[in-house]
């Protein structure tokens, strides 16, 4: 198994609060439970090259419920024809993503916002306030020893290109980083490649993120 993508389920299910990960053959299964979208996924374990056509087509193929995920690392192109029927498919690549973790300060807030951050749970969250108290932007972080994941990045439209996501990620380094965790791993969506890169993350690898809704129509 690819030692990133066990960092990523290790860390995601302390961050979403989901069931421990079950351990398969091919990677790991997580009972999330947090709506008929998301009842169960399942997270192949190897990346890129190492994914293979009848390992893909075992797992979708033995999903017969709708709200169960699906989570390769390889490009959709590559990945999305090994899927049968019913399986809605993300036509854009995610990516897995690691960056060595400082306890360099995160920078000030700008000003008018308000920036507060706080542990509960073995979660790490920060959140910037804009000047009339609403959200301007958030996220968390889930140290697992020397890893940690960072998950739920959001910044509101209204207050983007402030810097305001570069704020968030530093805070959230910073924090991971004092509590022993020495390398950051993220699922990026394509939008947020590019903060990540600018913070001095990298790209492991494609990452396809599939749902099974039972559709078989067209």
């Amino acid at each position: 198994m690819n030692r990133f993508v066990q960092a990523w389920v290790d860390g995601w299910v302390v961050s979403r609060g989901a069931a421990p990960p079950v351990a398969e053959p091919w990677g790991w299964t997580v009972d999330v439970g947090t709506g008929i979208h998301h009842v169960t996924r399942h997270v192949l374990g190897t990346t890129d090259d190492a994914v293979t056509g009848p390992a893909v087509r075992k797992v979708a193929g033995a999903v017969t419920g709708a709200g169960v995920w699906l989570k390769v690392f390889a490009d959709p192109a590559v990945a999305g024809p090994w899927l049968g029927p019913g399986w809605w498919i993300d036509p854009e690549a995610g990516f897995l993503m690691t960056a060595p973790l400082t306890d360099a300060p995160p920078g000030s807030t700008p000003a008018g916002y308000r920036t507060r951050t706080w542990s509960r749970g073995g979660v790490t969250r920060t959140m910037i306030a804009a000047p009339d108290g609403s959200l301007a932007a958030r996220g968390q972080i889930a140290p697992t020893g020397a890893t940690a994941v960072v998950d739920q990045i959001e910044t509101s439209p209204g207050h983007r290109r402030r810097g305001l996501g570069a704020l968030v990620m530093r805070t959230l380094h910073r924090a991971a980083a004092e509590q022993g965790a020495r390398t950051g791993v993220l699922g990026a969506t394509p939008e947020g490649r590019a903060l990540y890169e600018s913070l001095g993350w990298r790209v492991e690898s494609a990452l396809t993120s599939a749902e099974f809704t039972g559709d078989t129509r067209g």
